[in-house]
């Protein structure tokens, strides 16, 4: 079997969020084609019992670095001096770094992906490998929408991080043989960043695990039999376009359901909520639960799921969880782009309070199992993970591009400058 090395900024199990479900079964594909080599980091203190599990599943070297954020975010303030972006610095470590050396000098690896562009720094001149980058998302890109949503002092750091990140993108993509966005929407916004790489930028969907994203099981409910009046969101608490999205659909469109439905709730499913998202609770007919450990229950027995976010990249694994459940899913425009989906066949598109209320109210009071039904086969067609992932193989498999690891872009080099 073929040797594969594979890094990921974070430790890619258990898929409890979105860059964790990408990262884990792009990790469990590889491993049903190669003996792969785990380069990673440990955030958080009760991911450490996995490792073992994630050992047996590559069958090769696993370097599972812990990282401690506190010793990290200082670490990452070097990047103010030395120009680099804060998010390279903070997953820069010499551990990892003497790791992947080793493994390649002594291990007949040929091929490497390598998840999110921070981890690029480690695959720098290994021109030997058929190298894959997983960008995900254009982070840069979301940097830059966070400064225009944000104030002075924090508007500058992020204009600062978004300058510097994309030099940083371009730099690997130019080194790298593919780079990979998770929607072609995304694909489109680097290739226009950085044009010198456009030949090499292919679009990789999200997909959705359908045997367990399962409406034929049976769910415990946890709205005691309330479900059909109840709206629900998931996602990580602590993501601010999470926080602001369940914010504002609390503020602005809450109230207005409540007027035509009093016994309607709004249930917030997700761990680490932040200060804002538990001060909700205080809300009239708001219900934030904080972490749970399966959130198919509240998908299941929930009358409609709502995605409301206002800042969103890429694509929106709520949304295809919710729709693999048979749920009728009501989303903002934004938190439906790179999605495949028929509106309203699919899923219900609301842009502001008024529109958000309209299709809340109807899909609460006129029942919408035909919504959820049409939901879940649109993502059984099309977002299966294996034909997702067939982009990767394809890529792995393919002879190098002629201009490979020619195109690089030098720190302060202008975008579109080739």
């Amino acid at each position: 079997m073929e040797e594969i090395l594979f890094l990921a900024h974070r430790l890619p199990y258990p898929p409890n969020k979105g860059d964790k479900i990408r990262s884990f079964h792009i990790l469990r594909h590889l491993a049903q084609r190669y003996r792969v080599h785990l380069g990673t980091f440990v955030d958080t203190p009760e991911d450490e019992q996995h490792v073992p599990m994630l050992r047996g599943l590559c069958g090769g070297q696993v370097c599972a670095a812990r990282l401690r954020p506190r010793w990290a975010l200082l670490r990452s303030l070097a990047g103010l001096l030395d120009g680099r972006p804060l998010t390279e610095a903070y997953y820069r470590d010499k551990r990892v770094a003497g790791w992947v050396s080793t493994l390649l000098r002594e291990r007949p690896v040929r091929r490497a992906v390598v998840f999110s562009s921070s981890m690029a720094q480690y695959l720098s001149g290994a021109a030997q490998l058929r190298r894959v980058l997983d960008l995900v998302d254009v982070d840069s890109e979301k940097w830059r929408q966070y400064a225009l949503a944000r104030r002075w002092p924090a508007a500058a750091l992020y204009r600062r991080e978004a300058a510097r990140l994309l030099v940083a993108e371009r730099r690997a993509a130019g080194e790298f043989s593919a780079t990979l966005l998770v929607s072609e929407q995304e694909a489109q916004v680097f290739r226009a960043l950085a044009p010198e790489v456009a030949s090499r930028v292919r679009a990789m969907s999200n997909g959705v695990d359908t045997d367990h994203f399962d409406p034929a099981i049976a769910y415990p409910d946890p709205y005691q039999g309330s479900g059909g009046r109840c709206m629900v969101f998931t996602g990580a608490m602590d993501y601010w376009p999470n926080v602001d999205a369940v914010c504002w659909f609390a503020d602005a469109v809450l109230p207005r359901v409540l007027q035509c439905l009093p016994e309607a709730r709004f249930f917030i499913v997700g761990r680490d909520p932040a200060r804002a998202v538990r001060q909700l609770a205080r809300h009239p007919g708001v219900i934030v639960t904080g972490g749970v450990a399966d959130v198919r229950p509240y998908l299941a027995h929930a009358g409609v799921a709502v995605a409301p976010l206002r800042l969103a990249r890429g694509i929106q694994n709520k949304v295809l969880e919710a729709m693999a459940m048979a749920r009728p899913v009501i989303a903002s425009p934004q938190a439906l782009e790179g999605l495949s989906v028929r509106v309203p066949e699919d899923v219900r598109v609301a842009a502001d309070p008024q529109q958000f209320r309209q299709q809340v109210v109807d899909l609460l009071t006129s029942g919408a199992a035909a919504a959820g039904q049409a939901a879940r086969r649109a993502v059984v067609r099309d977002y299966a993970w294996d034909n997702c992932l067939q982009v990767l193989d394809r890529l792995l498999e393919c002879p190098e591009p002629a201009d490979n690891g020619k195109s690089v872009i030098r720190p302060g080099q202008p975008a579109g400058a080739m």
